[in-house]
């Protein structure tokens, strides 16, 4: 067959592909790009009408309109276990549990137990339990309030947050495996000592690793060929012996910072621990950011998404501790820590609250209205620095590996095969 007639006979679905002329395959192209844009632009309009008239249909539309992400086809582990490295939502398990609570209060409230759903009813029966009917009432009246209040523990907020973690839904076993980290005291203002591996050279960076948190030190480990090098153990009872509550070992590699380990030091009559190690990724100072703030010596506000395993509980009570409960809001900087997909994203921001632009929409709920009173007013943001990703390795109960003793030593360590399944997660 002839070359030039190659282009005359090809088949396919698009016109300009059917002509071996390149200024008239240009041509074809192009208008058929604008009548596929019509298309669009009709349907979209056609469906803006039928949505004005019907909201439902809108509704609709966006509920099935959602993204098929990793995080949405993310599976649980389905069993009724609470322990550490089990991945269960343990909002969604207390829930389940209270419900559970609540029926069986519900049916001993009327009389009825598991018993007497087994066998058949009779007069002998019922007649003792009318004997005791009065006081199950009043204990099962009790129990299902209680179990209501303890569900509406959190007053619901304005605009709630759908990735934001709730300390309040900390499961019974990590309350009895670390009682000092768990309890129901005041939190105290933290003390934090901070310093590196031995021979560490990212002073700067660990400096700037500390003024992170407030009431936070910085001492420099020795790296003298004749100096006493101190052992973990040993800096984290002098630490303790002057009321350092937590001590942070900034670890490095390639003169990057490449770890990160938090000891609780705890009280003086109770055993240091737990520890948790974490990894550090793409760390990027302060000052290499774009338009960057300078940070101020106000206690920021701390915000916690994504951790809902009890192995997530833990991570982010001890990242709670570090820092004062009491954020002066004066200063306007806020330190938010971002699970997803088990690595745990670092920022520090200040806000400022300014008038809306015209081309700005309002705030809205999470329902899609308005919120009252926030009409023409947003919240711009200013990163202040550093910048930078963790990942939880291990949990160790006492200081470190060496310093953890008995056969539950280590809690949870990471393993490379617990990544197989991508749709399953840690934290």
């Amino acid at each position: 067959m002839p070359s030039g007639n190659k282009g005359k006979n090809r088949s396919g679905g698009s016109l300009s592909l059917k002509t071996s002329n390149k200024i008239v395959r240009k041509q074809l192209y192009v208008k058929q790009k604008k009548e596929q844009g019509k298309e669009r632009h009709e349907e979209r309009h056609r469906r803006r009408k039928e949505e004005a008239k019907d909201p439902k249909l809108r509704e609709e539309r966006l509920a099935n309109n959602q993204p098929l992400t990793i995080e949405r086809k993310r599976v649980w582990d389905d069993v009724d276990d609470d322990s550490l490295g089990v991945a269960v939502d343990v909002a969604e398990l207390k829930r389940r549990r209270l419900e559970k609570e609540e029926a069986e209060a519900a049916r001993l409230a009327d009389g009825v137990t598991e018993e007497d759903e087994e066998k058949d009813d009779d007069a002998d029966s019922m007649l003792d339990s009318d004997e005791e009917g009065d006081d199950d009432d009043e204990d099962a009246e009790e129990r299902i309030e209680r179990l209501r209040q303890e569900r509406a523990q959190r007053k619901p907020s304005i605009a709630p947050s759908t990735t934001s973690t709730n300390l309040d839904m900390t499961p019974d076993s990590l309350t009895r495996q670390f009682p000092n980290l768990f309890n129901e005291e005041p939190p105290v203002d933290p003390k934090i000592l901070v310093t590196t591996h031995l021979n560490g050279t990212i002073h700067k960076e660990a400096e700037d690793i500390a003024a992170i948190f407030p009431n936070s030190t910085y001492i420099r480990r020795s790296a003298h060929a004749y100096g006493h090098k101190y052992s973990v153990r040993e800096i984290a009872k002098f630490a303790k012996n002057r009321g350092y509550t937590i001590l942070m070992i900034v670890g490095e590699d390639l003169k990057k910072p490449s770890s990160l380990t938090v000891i609780h030091l705890n009280g003086e009559d109770v055993a240091p621990g737990p520890s948790l190690t974490y990894t550090i990724r793409n760390y990027l100072p302060g000052k290499a950011l774009l338009g960057h703030g300078n940070p101020t010596n106000h206690y920021p506000e701390l915000l916690l998404n994504g951790f809902k395993t009890p192995l997530g509980i833990l991570a982010a009570k001890s990242m709670h501790t570090m820092f004062p409960p009491r954020p002066e809001l004066s200063g306007r900087q806020v330190v938010t820590l971002h699970n997803q997909r088990d690595y745990i994203f670092f920022r520090r921001h200040r806000y400022v609250f300014r008038e809306a632009r015209a081309t700005e929409k309002n705030v809205v709920t999470a329902e899609g209205k308005e919120m009252e009173g926030m009409q023409g007013i947003r919240a711009g943001l200013q990163e202040i620095g550093p910048r930078f990703t963790l990942k939880l390795r291990r949990v160790d109960k006492g200081i470190g590996r060496a310093g953890s003793e008995g056969e539950d030593a280590l809690k949870w360590e990471w393993k490379a095969k617990m990544e197989k399944v991508r749709t399953r997660f840690n934290l």
